[in-house]
């Protein structure tokens, strides 16, 4: 009689499994900022959701879990997500950026895609953003986070793209 060995779980799946939680990576590397040090009041308030905020090192988004393009802004400097088992999240690129009206951004999805974690979502022009006088400070906000009992953000100084940086616990 041959047996197949079982095939090994990750630890994370297995504690996510465990514990009913969610993990969100980081959509770019950089420096981690607390939500309520980002110097904008919407976000550093908490108005929009909970979160956490990157000081980016790098110009490329990447999707933080896998799941949908549920919002893209015409300006193309924000991108809402929603992961496949519901959780919502805003990745606004800079602040004030609107006003920018797409020109730095380049946009790799559209809305309503599918994507995989860690698949471009877009690609932006740092040094474009900042030379108009604008901060490339970028939140990364669970709006739906009232729907969950707790929203838990991570210990990192700084983080590289596909890190865990908050964990959603349903």
């Amino acid at each position: 009689m041959t047996t197949t060995p079982a095939t090994p779980v990750p630890a994370q799946e297995v504690s996510a499994t465990l514990t009913n939680e969610e993990t969100i990576q980081a959509p770019l590397a950089g420096q981690v900022v607390p939500l309520s040090d980002v110097p904008d009041e919407v976000f550093a308030s908490g108005a929009m959701g909970q979160g956490v905020a990157i000081r980016p090192t790098s110009n490329t988004v990447v999707a933080p879990f896998s799941g949908s393009v549920v919002m893209i802004a015409p300006t193309k400097h924000a991108i809402g997500l929603r992961s496949t088992s519901g959780v919502e999240v805003l990745i606004h690129v800079g602040l004030e950026t609107v006003a920018l009206n797409g020109t730095p951004f380049t946009l790799h999805v559209e809305d309503g895609a599918s994507v995989e974690a860690g698949q471009t979502l877009l690609t932006f022009d740092a040094s474009a953003i900042e030379q108009h006088g604008l901060q490339t400070i970028t939140p990364v906000i669970v709006t739906n986070a009232s729907s969950y009992a707790e929203v838990i953000v991570g210990q990192h100084e700084t983080v590289e793209a596909n890190t865990a940086i908050l964990t959603i616990v349903k």
